[in-house]
């Protein structure tokens, strides 16, 4: 028998609302941190986190660079320290926001409050703010409208287009496509997920993530998801995941960059952020976003149903996905996964290999943006340059050292996508695709391969223009770029070019 459940839904005429990290307190910037001085040559091999570097290794360094954490004591970490900065309060709600003010301290204090509870939220948006009720989209009946419906037909083609769903459901796409998942693959009701507590618990996902961040946003949160659905439904996984992999994998993903402040961990390190002296300088923004999704399990009692042990198991499962997500600990996962691939010995019965194939799929699923269709990849590869160069003007605004690739003046957003496409992109999907040779494996080769010429194409274009306008500095920007892109910690980075010659194979399952 068929059960269909309706409750109430968000207004269609209006986004969730915001909140701010749930310790909010200023970060005082200190001037004795040198994040990115020139290091020393003796230290490049020496071990950060879980990797060991050698300066000879390209493809190492950059991924070194990008999650440089050197701002470590002799004890493992520098305790919370007295600024010797003049006094800064910066809210990460109201970091970009605040740019055009004279500073930052005579700029209004902006309350946001975090809505705890569904009644909460219904009742604020629409009584206190006199909204009306809209017409609902039922997202729990499956009875899906117009084109949104059409799209989730389709949600495991590789040329879904992440954005045109967002406005379809009024900016409401992680809720809608994570519930829509679930749902299709019988989660909900094989786990006995309470239908209030579940919808709770993904409206306050959604609700964590920051829209004022141009990439670390929801949107990127739904992408990632409906990527991991795609790579879930590959031969090789589908027949061997068990339900508890998919429910894991895509709570993983909808949540892999949950309360993500629009910054990266060194601009948190340089600044004696709270959260870099309580996870000692190791994974803090995967660390966090792995308590911040967990702190909603427990606040929703999605899980409270389960015996204790299940959900701590499930608890701690999903932080091992979440942390692999951590850039700066990419050749170590890479390396396992090329030796694994080498012997020949990935038991898919195996409980933690499975667990491993999912930590692989979900880092492919993060940065899979170079190998979308141009019109979409191109898209993520401006959001995301866009978020660097805004850390970029506040350290400027407040006299810091600018991170590399932060510099809206000295980089280009082809030139960050070709260096992130060549060290970490393409051998992470090579050896995926050794491991899972597919259409879809294949159409995403093709499409980064595309793309990277196209902005090769680009940077072309940009340099005959720069020597008929300087030709005393013509040539030189694609050096610089490549000496200093490798050195940038985002979660994750994309690229782009002309869907057109690829053929579209993301219907295998």
């Amino acid at each position: 028998m068929e059960v269909c459940y309706q409750l109430p839904v968000l207004p269609l005429d209006r986004p969730v609302p915001k909140h701010v990290l749930s310790r909010r307190g200023a970060i005082s910037f200190s001037s004795s941190s040198s994040l990115f001085g020139a290091p020393d040559p003796r230290q490049l091999s020496q071990r950060r986190g879980a990797i060991s570097y050698d300066s000879s290794d390209q493809t190492a360094l950059y991924i070194r660079m990008l999650g440089d954490v050197r701002v470590r004591s002799q004890f493992g970490f520098e305790p919370e320290r007295g600024s010797s900065h003049p006094y800064l309060c910066i809210d990460f709600r109201t970091l970009h926001t605040r740019l055009g003010c004279g500073s930052a301290s005579s700029a209004p204090e902006r309350r946001v409050h975090r809505l705890l509870s569904f009644q909460r939220y219904l009742h604020s948006s629409r009584l206190l703010r006199g909204i009306p009720q809209q017409i609902p989209l039922h997202l729990l009946d499956g009875d899906y409208t117009g084109q949104a419906r059409c799209m989730l037909e389709k949600v495991g083609t590789w040329n879904f287009d992440i954005f045109l769903f967002d406005r379809l459901t009024n900016g409401n796409s992680l809720i809608t496509l994570t519930f829509h998942l679930l749902n299709q693959y019988g989660l909900v009701e094989l786990f006995q997920l309470d239908m209030v507590k579940l919808w709770r618990f993904l409206v306050m996902v959604q609700e964590d993530y920051h829209s004022d961040n141009p990439y670390h946003n929801a949107v990127h949160a739904a992408d990632v998801t409906q990527a991991m659905y795609c790579y879930m439904r590959e031969p090789m996984l589908a027949k061997s995941l068990t339900s508890c992999d998919i429910l894991l994998g895509l709570l993983a993903a909808a949540t892999h960059d949950l309360d993500h402040p629009g910054v990266n961990q060194p601009f948190l390190i340089k600044t004696d952020h709270y959260l870099t002296t309580l996870y000692r300088n190791t994974s803090v923004l995967e660390n966090h976003h792995w308590k911040s999704a967990v702190g909603l399990l427990r606040e929703t009692g999605l899980f409270s149903h389960l015996p204790a042990e299940d959900s701590l198991n499930m608890e701690r499962e999903l932080g091992s996905l979440i942390l692999a997500t951590d850039i700066s600990r990419q050749n170590d996962y890479l390396s396992r996964f090329r030796l694994h691939l080498d012997q020949d010995n990935l038991c898919l019965s195996n409980a933690s290999h499975r667990h491993f194939l999912l930590q692989m799929a979900l880092k492919c699923a993060d940065i899979c943006n170079p190998c979308r269709p141009w019109e979409l990849s191109k898209q993520w590869s401006e959001k995301v340059t866009e978020e660097f160069f805004q850390q970029g003007d506040i350290e400027k605004k407040h006299k810091l050292e600018v991170s590399p690739l932060c510099d809206r003046e000295a980089n280009t957003v082809g030139n960050i996508q070709m260096g992130f496409m060549t060290y970490v992109a393409e051998p992470l999907f090579a050896e995926w695709a050794r491991f899972s040779d597919t259409r879809l494996s294949q159409t995403m080769l093709g499409h980064m391969g595309l793309n990277k010429a196209s902005w090769g194409g680009l940077q072309q274009e940009q340099t005959s223009v720069s020597e008929e306008a300087e030709p005393s500095t013509a040539g030189t920007n694609t050096e610089n770029s490549a000496a200093a892109i490798a050195r940038r910690d985002s979660n994750t980075a994309t690229g782009g070019t002309s869907s057109k010659e690829i053929p579209q194979g993301s219907r295998e399952s």
